[in-house]
């Protein structure tokens, strides 16, 4: 079992999914409950306090308890010890009670596995390619704290990301000058800056441009313009207030008032303090924000692969006049 010591008392983190299988088939075993109850009475069950509770998985879409008492649910219907009577209740059946009767200890995927209804279940999912369904037990005897199933699909994701970042900032710094200030224009661009027109945004970095590399026009007549600064810096070469100064002098000489300065590296607090302080409108973007936007709008990336991740619209099955 894992604990943590915090504020001078013993916790247990929020239980993996398939500690809740139990608890929540007992929960339900006399009448049907609405699985957002549970979800409450589940978290009082386990002590959790209400830090635990409002944690969210990586998406942000829910909470990590909320999460962990759905899957516990959707396996245990997979083996038909629970179901769904209407959209978001959920009550024992018949075998569900008889396992709570003739069955003292946890109720686990191990235990599910004894149900040819479960079995063909994760035989779907092997067929089909389906991760999830083809790894609980392995992830059960080697992770202490077993994820959901989305929950490992999130963090692969975000492995994946972390990765792509990475291989992105090694190729910029690898590349010409050049590309790197095209680059910061199209994804201003591509942040809608310039209103989606083409053309908007300019790269002009070059001798004797005063520190300016790009030039993003807000409006079709380039009454409002963001200028840009370019750098590309190894990570431990963090810029410092100086060139902020430096930059804005640049402005202060084309009459402007915004500016997005863009590293491959990282800013000093006085960079970071300049910034709030300085009468120009200074945005500053350094490695790590610059790979994470890359990524999100699409820049120097390309999409591989989608995965759709659907569930039973619970509503179609509403009866006529409900």
């Amino acid at each position: 079992m894992c604990w943590r010591f915090e504020l001078g008392r013993f916790e247990m983190p929020i239980p993996d999914f398939q500690t809740f299988m139990r608890p929540l088939l007992e929960l339900v075993s006399a009448e049907p409950k609405r699985i957002r109850d549970c979800i409450d009475r589940l978290g009082e069950h386990f002590s959790l306090s209400e830090q635990e509770r409002v944690e969210l998985i990586p998406s942000g879409r829910m909470t990590r308890l909320a999460s962990r008492v759905h899957w516990a649910a959707t396996y245990m219907a997979q083996a038909g010890l629970v179901e769904r009577p209407r959209r978001g209740v959920v009550v024992a059946t018949e075998r569900g009670r008889e396992v709570l009767r003739g069955h003292q200890g946890r109720i686990d995927i191990p235990l599910l596995e004894s149900f040819a209804e479960f079995q063909a279940f994760r035989e779907r999912g092997r067929r089909n390619g389906d991760g999830p369904a083809a790894v609980e037990v392995a992830v059960a005897a080697l992770d202490p704290i077993p994820k959901s199933p989305n929950e490992r699909l999130e963090e692969a994701a975000s492995e994946i990301e972390s990765a792509i970042r990475s291989a992105l900032l090694r190729r910029i710094l690898a590349a010409d000058p050049g590309v790197f200030e095209g680059l910061v224009v199209k994804l201003l661009e591509a942040m809608g800056y310039g209103g989606g027109r083409a053309g908007a945004g300019v790269r002009v970095g070059q001798s004797g441009d005063g520190g300016i590399d790009g030039v993003v026009n807000e409006d079709p007549l380039g009454l409002d313009v963001v200028h840009v600064q370019a750098k590309r810096y190894a990570p431990d070469r963090p810029i410092g207030a100086s060139a902020l100064r430096e930059f804005a002098g640049a402005l202060d000489e084309r009459g402007a008032l915004k500016g997005v300065f863009v590293t491959t590296s990282g800013f000093t607090r006085d960079a970071w303090t300049y910034s709030g302080r300085s009468p120009k409108r200074l945005i500053l973007i350094d490695g790590e924000r610059l790979t994470e936007l890359l990524v999100r709008y699409e820049v120097a990336v390309r999409r591989v692969q989608r995965i759709d991740l659907f569930e039973v619209d619970d509503a179609a099955f509403d009866e006529p006049g409900s």
